[in-house]
């Protein structure tokens, strides 16, 4: 049985805690012993992961006195490396952000990968020096194998680092269609009465830019068209979201859900979802939207170009005007999905790709 390390910030609700929650609970079924490392041992997904999971928590101490936080971290640092040094067939950092997942990972495995979840180039808007510092941060060049989830960012991670070339795979995340299909039959308390547009993330107008929904909703409602957009989620954003909201007038077009553990019926129930970010990795609601069939709006993020344009949906502009049209046109005539997603197909792909990442140890 191959022993395998996942090392992760938390299991709050989010699209890379869900990739992971589905991951771990794959592999867990197929026999892998899976331990699986946090930065703190909290998040609403906790109680979802498979029992025969083993779940540790490494916490930096956070001691505003530095001698003595840089002491106690030392002995964490040992402890962790006496108990658990190369002792894995297969170690990943699946939070790339965290310095934490970085050091267990690389600790855990010589077959050690990093996750990554983003196009970095475009997060640090196009800034190679500030790539570089982040990537090097977290010692990217100790890790056998660089993971990207769109081929997008692989290509860019590459122009920035072409020495990397030969370690970095595209893989896409795993997704429990099964499962997110009979979520989607649960009952909700919203009733649909016009054409209805989900979104489903984190309010960080960074990345996110919920705004352009927003301003294309005071253009849509100028021309007397009937729609509501439901916002799935919550950030730091939302209530600067609500009050752009009130002050247009929308209160009748627009309405905020707050965080769902379950959006697959508010996904289900909806006409259309839309995601109107700066840059992603691979938008987990993309493969949501596909297996419950909804067409998507989107702008040009990670690889929505070949695989959602003029095929499951419309990739706009990364301005409102262009997000206002799209969203005009599948109200007045619709959207016809042109083909049919196979999310059998889709995992046993990546599950090939990562069988063979897990037993080059």
């Amino acid at each position: 049985m191959k022993k395998l390390l996942f090392a992760a910030y938390d299991m709050s609700v989010g699209g890379i805690e869900t990739a992971l929650l589905t991951l771990l609970n794959y592999l867990a079924d197929k026999d892998y012993k899976i331990t699986l490392v946090l930065e703190r041992k909290q998040g609403i997904f906790l109680k979802d992961l498979n029992t025969k999971i083993n779940v540790v928590e490494y916490k930096p101490a956070s001691i505003r006195f530095l001698p003595i936080r840089k002491f106690i971290n030392s002995i964490k640092r040992l402890k962790f490396i006496i108990k658990y040094k190369n002792k894995f067939d297969f170690s990943a950092s699946f939070a790339t952000y965290s310095k934490v997942a970085s050091f267990t990972s690389r600790t855990a495995s010589k077959n050690c990968a990093l996750w990554g979840h983003a196009d970095y180039f475009e997060l640090f808007r196009q800034n190679k020096n500030e790539m570089k510092d982040f990537f090097e941060g977290i010692k990217y060049d100790e890790f056998k194998t660089i993971i990207f989830v769109s081929k997008k960012a692989c290509n860019t991670f590459i122009e920035v680092f072409p020495q990397m070339k030969n370690k970095v795979v595209f893989c896409n995340n795993l997704i429990n269609y099964k499962k997110i299909q009979n979520m989607s039959k649960e009952e909700t308390d919203y009733k649909k009465d016009k054409y209805t547009f989900i979104n489903v993330g984190r309010h960080d107008e960074t990345q996110k830019k919920l705004t352009r929904i927003i301003e294309a909703a005071e253009m849509l409602k100028e021309d007397n068209l009937d729609f509501k957009i439901l916002f799935v989620g919550e950030g730091k954003d939302t209530s600067k979201y609500k009050k752009i909201a009130n002050r247009s007038e929308l209160r009748d077009n627009v309405e905020f859900l707050g965080v769902k553990k379950n959006p697959y019926p508010y996904i289900k129930l909806a006409d259309a979802v839309i995601l109107t970010s700066d840059y992603e990795g691979y938008p987990v609601v993309f493969l949501e939207a596909l297996i419950l069939n909804k067409p998507i709006i989107t702008t040009d993020v990670a690889d929505a170009v070949d695989d959602i344009n003029d095929k499951f949906g419309k990739v706009v502009k990364k301005d409102e005007n262009d997000i206002y049209m799209a969203m005009k046109e599948f109200i007045t005539k619709g959207y016809e999905i042109k083909e049919q997603f196979n999310p059998e197909e889709y995992n046993n792909d990546i599950i090939k790709k990562l069988e063979s990442i897990f037993n080059e140890y």
